[in-house]
């Protein structure tokens, strides 16, 4: 599987071609879909362009995208959208479109309230596990492990030259996590050599404006059709003995 990132936390700073409003994101999203992408991951922002959890925002951005594609949808609840974390699981309830799954930090504070939320309401969760936390030993001790949709092995090595190694010490913390499926993943400079890791491994991955502005040979990426269209190329690659 590869899943399309599509906006993340970037903003108009990021420049024009990362999508911020739900007509744009649908669009975006259907471009990388055809491309080849059969999930998607995006991130609702408010007015001003900001990740929000607001139930408008959510249902405005599902149904656009969803009036485009046929493919699982998910949202992002990390913690700098709503900080406060009996404020985030309100808005999992105030949810008037479900998303198909939404990613999970579990380093986060509440991120244990926040799973169970989703789980209440019938949204899969992506169990969002990141280097440099200790978001792996306290995934491995949580009674919702075995509940998850598939693990979010997310590597925040942006250093191209040791990403990989991050990764596979990632993997190593992560050992059986509880027999759920992993998703691996890199960002900025490290986004394209964890992905190939994740080819060589088996393993599904994502790509898109969230993780990399930029294709391998460090030219600006046009879309995030383009990312989806160079990452099937190199998971070929990647698999041929």
């Amino acid at each position: 599987m590869v899943q399309v990132c599509v906006n993340g936390g970037r903003g108009s700073g990021d420049g024009a071609l990362v999508p911020l409003s739900p007509k744009a994101m649908a669009g975006s999203a259907a471009e990388a879909v055809a491309a080849g992408a059969s999930d998607i991951h995006v991130h609702p922002k408010s007015p001003c362009g900001e990740d929000t959890l607001s139930a408008k925002a959510v249902a405005a951005t599902l149904d656009e995208i969803r009036s485009q594609v046929d493919v699982p949808v998910g949202v992002t609840t990390g913690a700098w959208a709503e900080p406060d974390p009996a404020a985030r699981v309100a808005r999992v309830h105030e949810w008037s479109v479900l998303p198909d799954h939404a990613s999970v930090n579990w380093h986060e504070p509440g991120a244990e309230e926040v799973a169970a939320a989703l789980l209440a309401r019938g949204v899969g969760i992506e169990a969002g596990i990141w280097s440099g936390t200790d978001g792996a030993a306290r995934f491995a001790a949580s009674p919702l492990g075995p509940r998850v949709l598939r693990v979010l092995a997310e590597v925040t090595d942006p250093d191209p030259d040791t990403a990989e190694d991050t990764a596979r010490r990632l993997l190593a913390q992560l050992g059986a996590a509880h027999g759920r499926p992993v998703l691996l993943h890199g960002e900025e400079g490290g986004t394209w050599p964890v992905l190939d890791l994740a080819a060589r491994l088996g393993l599904a991955t994502r790509i898109g404006l969230e993780d990399t502005l930029t294709l391998p040979d460090g030219r600006r990426a046009t879309s995030n059709a383009e990312l989806v269209t160079e990452a099937l190329i190199r998971r070929v690659r990647g698999r041929r003995p």
